[in-house]
């Protein structure tokens, strides 16, 4: 799983690439941290799903634990650009009621 991020305005935007599952998620929450952690100032965290391949509860799991950090702070989460299979995921388990789809 591959990580890139940037900072625009008081929107930070984590894109994420590979696939969201045991193996990988780990090491993507370390970082997810250390980035929102390191942007607190910002309103809200954009996670771009654009490129996520596979993901299963693991990976809803990881997003529900960035989600509850972000509120920590203050922070709206969304969610952008999830493909279709991701999609049907991220609507039946409930996740867009917490984090928005744009």
């Amino acid at each position: 799983m591959n990580m890139q991020s940037r900072r625009t305005g008081e929107s930070l935007y984590i894109y994420l690439d590979g696939e969201l599952d045991e193996h990988s998620v780990a090491q993507v929450r370390e970082r997810a941290d250390r980035l929102i952690d390191e942007n607190a100032g910002a309103s809200r965290a954009v996670f771009n799903l654009a490129a996520v391949r596979f993901m299963d509860s693991t990976g809803i799991g990881f997003l529900i634990g960035r989600y509850k950090k972000l509120r920590k702070y203050g922070m709206v989460m969304a969610l952008e650009s999830p493909n279709a299979g991701a999609d049907k995921i991220l609507a039946l388990s409930g996740v867009y009621s917490l984090m928005p789809k744009i």
